[in-house]
This record gives structure tokens, sequence and C-alpha cells, in this order.
């Protein structure tokens, strides 16, 4: 879906298919048919913009052999879809039945991760309409903490210096601009927006910036004026914004309210949790059981977990979600004079990790889900001043 902003430049909206389990060629092109053009037809627009997610095997199929990329390109076009933008997060298995920590590796200090990320920028390249000139991915905030070091730490920026400039290369080549955002989420090296200025500052280079995940940014607690100026002001581009949103609690003290977060505490996906207290700081914990336990998190204060629930149905009281952290981000993003970024991803990938009585009964009442979630989205946009274009 597009949108033109009131100074006349495009703003992209998709949604990303990182909730359709694919590990290989087959199942990308089985997502496109069975879950991307139903989302589209429920819509009843001519043309979907989906954020692809490519895993290691899909990607090096794609970038081994042009014509399976030209097929994708084809069957994008022919079911109505188009991409600007990728999920270069998850590197493999984000389909298992337990993904938890190792959606954080390999890292930024291990060379398989610049390998498979330049090869994604090759891919988008080539994917890119023909009336769009930038692409964008997301990939993984340096590392998961515990598995940095100084000397990992180094390794990291220098492959992060060296994938800039093979996407100066690319774009000598091609003519298409590729950037790669670094998305801060908790728990991680780059866990808030504010960690990310010095990381992207020592790398500088105008090609690497951040991805702003507002459920990241709400799970943190941070002020998204106060996050987005900090960004502004130290000269850190928004490469793409994730629209998304995490669960509250307000008064984790109450039975009633535990019981309803122990329901989203399942064992798929990690599901950091923070906890604020009065002066500002935040207490952390890795994982929702880890809070929900004796002694895991103050009880007399509000609590945020890490856990993606759709934009347009709130969960079940007493807990509500951040939607109003996701609304005052994206103000601050497209609705000012010039859009701070022009690809955003609506991002709910936890649909089959949702407490049983929500998860959708099949692909049809998923495709509903979707095309509410963008129809949400797509009216936040308007109502910011942007137009829907045909």
């Amino acid at each position: 879906m597009r949108f033109r902003h009131p100074d006349g430049s495009v703003v992209h909206l998709a949604y990303c298919t990182n909730v359709h389990p694919a590990e290989t060629l087959d199942g990308v092109l089985a997502q496109l048919r069975d879950h991307c053009e139903p989302v589209r037809r429920r819509l009843g627009r001519d043309r979907l913009g989906i954020g692809l997610w490519l895993a290691h095997d899909a990607a090096r199929a794609l970038a081994a052999d042009p014509a399976a990329l030209r097929h994708l390109r084809g069957e994008l076009d022919r079911r109505g879809l188009e991409v600007v933008t990728l999920n270069g997060f998850p590197y493999e298995g984000f389909g298992a039945q337990e993904v938890k920590y190792r959606v954080y590796t390999p890292d930024w200090a291990d060379p398989e991760r610049l390998e498979h990320t330049t090869a994604l920028a090759r891919i988008l390249a080539q994917l890119l309409p023909d009336d769009a000139a930038e692409g964008t991915i997301s990939t993984l905030p340096l590392a998961w903490r515990t598995a940095h070091d100084g000397e990992r730490a180094g390794r990291a920026l220098a492959a992060l210096r060296t994938l800039g400039e093979r996407l100066d290369a690319l774009q000598e080549l091609t003519g298409r601009s590729i950037c790669v955002g670094l998305e801060p989420e908790p728990g991680c090296v780059i866990e808030t927006t504010g960690d990310a200025v010095v990381p992207v500052t020592e790398i500088a280079h105008p090609r690497i910036g951040v991805c702003v995940d507002t459920c990241h940014l709400a799970t943190s607690f941070e002020d998204p004026d106060t996050a987005l100026d900090a960004l502004e002001t130290a000269g850190v581009p928004v490469v793409k914004s994730q629209l998304s949103a995490a669960l509250h609690a307000q008064d984790p003290g109450q039975d009633a309210e535990r019981e309803a977060l122990a329901a989203f505490a399942e064992p798929r996906f990690l599901h950091q949790t923070r906890a604020r207290t009065p002066d500002g700081a935040l207490r952390a914990v890795d994982d929702l059981p880890e809070a929900l336990a004796p002694g895991g998190l103050p009880r007399d204060v509000p609590w945020r977990s890490h856990f993606h629930v759709p934009l347009h149905a709130a969960p079940v009281p007493p807990l509500t979600s951040t939607l109003p952290v996701l609304k005052a981000a994206l103000a601050r993003l497209v609705g000012g004079t010039r859009p701070r970024t022009r690809h955003l991803e609506v991002e709910t990938y936890t649909w089959q990790a949702l407490p049983p009585e929500l998860r959708p009964r099949d692909r049809a009442r998923l495709a509903d889900g979707i095309a509410a979630e963008l129809t949400l989205a797509g009216d936040l946009l308007t109502d910011l001043g942007l137009k829907e274009l045909p």
C-alpha cells in the first residue's frame, strides 16, 4: 500500500511475512499464493506491499540463481504484490517450535551475518518495483548482550562498515539504494534507540541507520518524542519502522492481571519483560515466566512484555496494548512536514503464539486479521494527512 505524504513523497506500508513460516524458496512462493494474495484481496487493493522475510536457505537459492530471482519477481507482479523492504533479523528457523535465544544468531561478529545481509541487499535491488529506487532491510542490533565482548564488538562494527561499502557498490551497479537499519530490542547490545547512537555514529555510513520497532520502543518504556528527537539530533537515520504493539499490565499486583499475562507465557518466542519503577528506572527479565515467578519483577509498578499483539484487537481486559505508543511514534515519523522514514511494516509475527482462544483457526481467519491490522495502520496514516494511492 502506498500513501502520498503532504510533501509529495511516497510512504510505503507493508506487512511482514515472518508470520508465515517458510525456510525455502518453494515455501516463500507458497506464502505469496496462500497468504499474501488473499490479504490483498480482502483489502480490495490492486497492490499490496509485503515486508519479505527470506531465511538463509531461501536467500542463498535466490542469490545463486538469477532465473529463480526473476521467477520470484514475476510471481510478485502476478499476484499484485510489491517489495521495498526485507526483514533480515531472523537468519533461519523462525517457524521452529522453540525460537527463543536462537533468533540472535549468527550475530554481527559472525561472518555469516554479513554474507547473508549482503545477499539480501542484492536480492532486494532486483525485487524493487520499477518506480522505486530505494529499499530497506532491518537487522538484529549487533548481538544478544551476553555474547558480546570487546573483541566481538570490534568485529561487528567492522562488518557493518564493510556492508556499507558493499551497499555503495551495489548502487553503482544497479542504480538502487539499499539501506540497513539496526533494530533496537530489549536484552540486546542495542536495547534502546539511545543505545543505537554511539555504534551507528561510529560506523559513520549513511546507509546504516536504525529500524524503530514500536513494540520494542514501548517495552523499554521509551518516550517516542524523546527517542526520535535524540536520533535526529545525533544524525542517525530511521531507515524503516515496524508498527507493532506490546502487552501492558498496569497493575500486576492484581491476581487477575498476572493470570492474564500467564496465558501469553508460551514456549516459542522470547518475551522480554520490563517494569518501570517510580524513579524511572527499569527492572528487567529475559522472559515472561521469569517476571511472573516469585521475586521476578516488582508487582507494584506497571509491566510491559515483548509480545507483538494484533494492532486492531486489544488484549482481553485487564491487559491493554501499547498501541498509544505506536500512534505517538507514527505521528513523529510521518506526521510532520517531511517523513522521517518512508517504509512502514506491520510486524505481528505472534498470531499462532497467542493464547489458544485468540489464535486464528485457519488461513482465512489469519488473512482477515492481517487485513484488519493493515486497515488500522492505513487509517492512522490518513488521519495524519497522508493520502492512499491507487
